[in-house]
Order: structure tokens, then sequence, then C-alpha cells
């Protein structure tokens, strides 16, 4: 095979009865014919060069001072261990990592691969890019590639829409769901060792009980009680996110989790800023600008908010664009119990607005607006949209399902959307609290749409692309901006803005309460699209050689650990 190339080998029945149609099917996705082979020669290779240049090179380091010398000493221990979440991603999103970079010279084009870990541009719409490679299969690896919607929907299996199960057929060429741990054995089993040697390190006991618990959720897929954990320390200067965690990899039904990790280090003095924030977050739910049955739930508010220096990134969060912030954890039981934890990777956060979202700006917005581009309202923007995420239900109004499981693939652009526009409102509302001082709410306003024009970049393949594309139309029919048609350039009108920002964040949060799929996909077809107007602007920002987004240099030599 030439991706999925780790699920269970077809025997000789299974071969002969569904042989043929199998390999239609294969040729139609990815031409296996030209598999390993070195194709350079068919490929614009000064266009790939080009393309993996758009992505602006950032070194991860820190202030290693801060950490104690056994933290240190954990450090190589999870840097292997998120690597080996690195090898599960791959194996995810496109199969056998070694077959696709077989005969691969050009350091452009294996930039570019390992970039998208795979041969799929992700912020161009998943299109290919080498030419032995068709259309990317919707459910990547989670799912067999000749599985039909029709034969999932009629399989009667309660673990079929699990997040930490693998969808293969068996030997009779029948569904079965594999879980994680026994799909990803060898990797599971190694990276639970190495947490667990660094948990014997861990002074923090709080760290301590959590890297014990996520070793022991690795091996059985079971993430409720390190979930717990992970809400309840507080003190730890290291942190350590692994798993699988996200479901933005899996476009047929959102329902399966790509393995991922992070390591961070604690920010202590910017963090000590946001303390007190956590605290109002009931005050946010209950001001919701949406009817009550909308906003009845109670989650925990056991939530704090740090700011952390990433110094790695390894498997889905590396993939494309880079992830900024974090809200964790995912599980509605959890958020129910404890709340969620935001977590601002400020380094991160500001090379993305020193090499992208200035430079956008200045090509973008009206030159007297251009003055409330400010890296403290892209930081407030940010923090608040991982905020937003817990806001709202996780469950809908009738009870019969979560919300995530009514929107199923829409689900991932429609919560980033809300999380984006309730994001804004809740800076909004803050301000109106009393709780920002000295703000000028129209820096967040025109960071806001300088921020439009930088993820709308990432593609319809993207969920946060989608959702911005969603902002982009949804504004413009408000009246929220106008574009001047010589300059190209946008001027936001702020008291339009406003009404437009309310008014969306009702919409979305009534359609996620009503898991309403049929108006969440209806919307989506409707404003997650770019049209023509709005690409030519984009392709203005292209021309100026303004970076799409960044890429890593990272891991222990870039912590000078190995010096």
């Amino acid at each position: 095979m030439v991706f999925c190339s780790f699920e269970t080998e077809l025997t000789d029945r299974f071969m002969k009865k569904f042989a043929l149609p199998l390999l239609v099917l294969l040729a139609v996705a990815c031409n296996p014919k030209n598999a390993g082979k070195n194709t350079e020669n068919m490929i614009d290779m000064k266009l790939i060069e080009q393309k993996a240049g758009e992505f602006a090179p950032f070194k991860l380091t820190t202030d290693l001072s801060v950490l104690t010398e056994k933290e240190k000493q954990m450090l190589p221990l999870l840097f292997e261990a998120a690597a080996l979440m690195d090898d599960i991603f791959w194996k995810e999103a496109f199969g056998d990592k070694e077959i696709l970079l077989a005969g691969k010279t050009d350091s452009s084009l294996v930039k570019f691969l390992e970039i998208n870990y795979g041969p799929w541009e992700r912020l161009n719409n998943n299109e290919s890019f080498l030419p032995e490679y068709g259309e990317k299969p919707a459910g990547a690896c989670f799912y067999p590639i000749d599985m039909t919607k029709e034969e999932f929907d009629a399989w009667d299996n309660p673990e079929k829409t699990s997040l930490y199960t693998l969808i293969q057929r068996d030997e009779a060429g029948k569904l079965q769901a594999v879980p994680y741990h026994v799909a990803f054995k060898e990797e599971v089993e190694k990276a639970a060792g190495l947490i667990q040697q660094a948990a014997a390190l861990a002074e923090d006991p709080g760290l301590k009980k959590y890297l014990e618990a996520r070793a022991n959720a690795l091996l059985t897929d079971d993430y409720y009680a390190s979930d717990i954990a992970w809400m309840e320390m507080k003190n730890n200067t290291i942190d350590f996110i692994i798993g699988p965690i996200e479901n933005y990899e899996d476009h047929l039904y959102g329902y399966k989790a790509a393995h991922e990790a992070y390591i961070l280090v604690k920010d202590k003095v910017w963090s000590e800023r946001l303390v007190k924030y956590a605290a109002i977050l009931p005050a946010l739910q209950k001001a919701l600008p949406c009817e009550a049955p909308y906003k009845n739930e109670t989650p925990g508010f056991d939530s704090d908010m740090n700011v952390y220096d990433a110094v790695f990134y390894a498997g889905d969060c590396n993939s494309g664009s880079k992830t900024i912030a974090i809200n964790l954890p995912n599980d509605e039981k959890v958020r129910a119990e404890k709340g969620s934890r935001k977590l601002q990777l400020k380094n991160s956060m500001q090379a993305k607005f020193d090499k992208i979202l200035l430079p956008i700006a200045g090509q973008l917005i009206a030159e007297e607006q251009q003055k409330h581009v400010k890296f403290d309202a892209f930081f407030e923007n940010t923090m608040f949209h991982e905020v937003a995420h817990g806001l709202g239900l996780g469950s809908t109004v009738n009870k019969t399902s979560t919300v995530r499981e009514a929107l199923k693939d829409a689900y991932t652009s429609i919560e980033e959307c809300k999380a984006d526009i309730l994001g804004l409102w809740c800076v909004y509302q803050l301000n109106e609290m009393g709780e920002l001082a000295d703000k000028d709410l129209m820096d967040n306003f025109v960071t806001f749409m300088s921020g439009i024009f930088r993820s709308v970049r990432f593609g319809a393949a993207s969920a946060h692309g989608k959702a911005n594309m969603i902002h982009f139309y949804y504004f413009q029919e408000r009246g929220a901006f106008e574009r001047d048609a010589a300059t190209g350039r946008y001027r936001v009108n702020f008291d339009k803005m406003k009404q437009a920002m309310f008014d969306l964040s009702t919409l979305v949060l009534t359609l996620q309460g009503d898991g309403d799929y049929a108006k969440a996909t209806a919307l989506i077809a409707e404003k997650g699209a770019i049209r023509e107007e709005l690409q030519k602007d984009l392709d203005r920002i292209a021309q100026a050689g303004i970076p799409r987004d960044i890429v890593f240099e990272q891991g222990p030599q870039a912590l000078g650990l190995n010096q």
C-alpha cells in the first residue's frame, strides 16, 4: 500500500472478493504505480521551493535557568517520547513516511513534505503536489480507503465513533475497531516507559502524578484520570501534553483524535497577569449573548490561564499551520467537573505577529487604522479564543448527544468559528465589566480583522481557515468593514462590527445548542470558501513575500542541550 500502510494485510480471501474495486479506488486516490520512485523531474521544483519558503523559520528556545537540574534531566526523555507521537501521526495522516521520502533528494521538497506530513498541501485545501498521489482520503488513515459512509453508518459497533480507535478490515473483509494502544503498540509502550522515567525525576507532586497517569493512559486509551490530574497540577514549570487529542485530521466524520505532543516551559511573570481572569469565567458564561437554554450548563471552572514558551511540537500540532494557544482537555465530562486550561504559547505567538500579522496589516489595512494592530490585542484575542472554547454548551439543548457528535464533520469548523467570535466578545464584555484597564477596543477589532487575512490563508481544508472565511463574509454582509476599491485596503466600522460580533455569536451558540447539522453544513457551504475578490487580496499578500506560516528549528540542539 502507498499510504495507510500499517493496516492489517489483506488475506487471499479478501483480495479475491475486494481486489478489483480496491485497486480501482487506490488508482484514483494515489496512483500507486509510481510509489517510491524518484519523480522529482515531474515536479515544478521552483514552485515547491517557493511554497517551502513561505514558512518562516523560527527557533524554539527559552531561558532554561528557570528549571531545576532534575527538570533539565527530564527534557531528553520528553523529547524522545514526543518524537514517537510524530511517528504515529505520520501513520495516521499518510502511512509509511519512508516510502514517501524514498528517492527524494531536493531539500525544499523534503522540507515541504515534512511540513505537510504527506504529499497534500494542508494550507491549499489538501491539494496533491506530487504527481503520483491523488486526492487525500477524507478520513486520512483512520478508516479503510474503500469504506463508504453507508457501510460505516450501517455497522453496529459502539466503538466505531471512539476517539481512540482505528477502523480497519479483518481477515474476512469486515470492519473492525482497533484500539490505538493495540494499533500503535510499539510506539506507545516505548513512550509510556520514557514518561515513567521522567515522572521518577519530577519534583512537583502534581506533575509527577500527571506523568504517571498519562503513561498509563497511552497504554489503555483511557485518558480520564490523566486529564483530571493535568487539570489539578498548578505549580509545575514544565508542561507536557501528549497523546491523541484533536480531531481536525479526520475530515470524514471528525471522530478520530490524532497524536501530538508539546513540551512547554511556563513564563511565570506573564502567567501571573492572567490569574484574575479565571475567576471571571462563570460570569462570562451567564452573560453569553444567547437565550437562557443555550447557556444553562454550569461547567467546572477550576480553570487556569498560563503563558508558556514552547520548546517542541510533534505530530498533529506541528503539521501545516502551527498552534499558538491551547484549550484542553476536550473531554466534555472533564470540562463539566474541572473546566479547562488555557495555555498561551507566547514565543510562537510573537513570531506569527512579527513575521506575518504586522506585514499583512501593512498591505491590507487602511493606513490610519494600522496603529491599532498591536501584540497585546493579538494576545488577548488569542487568549480569549481559548477561553471561548469552554463557554456555551457541551451537550445539545435536548440532551440527546454532545455538540461534537451532533455536528459530526462540521463540528471543528463551527467550534473554531464560535471560539474566534466569542473570544472577541469576551474582550468586549470584560471591558464593559471594567476588568481591562485603558482598553481601546478598536485595537482588538482591527487586529481581529488583520487576523482573518492571516487565517484564511490556511485554506478550506483547515477548520480555522473555514471559520475565518465565515467571519469575513458575515462581517462583509453586515457592513462591519469597508474595502477601498482604489487601494484594496480595509477599514473597520466599529459600531457595525460590534453588532455583527453579537449577532454571529448568537447564531453559532444557538446552532451548536440545537445540534443543527443541516444548518452548520449550510453555513460552511455558503461562507466557507474564498471568493474572487478576497483571493486577489490574498494574492497580493503572497506577492509581497509575506510568510504563510512558521516552521520550527527545535529540539535539544535548539535549546543548547547538546553543546
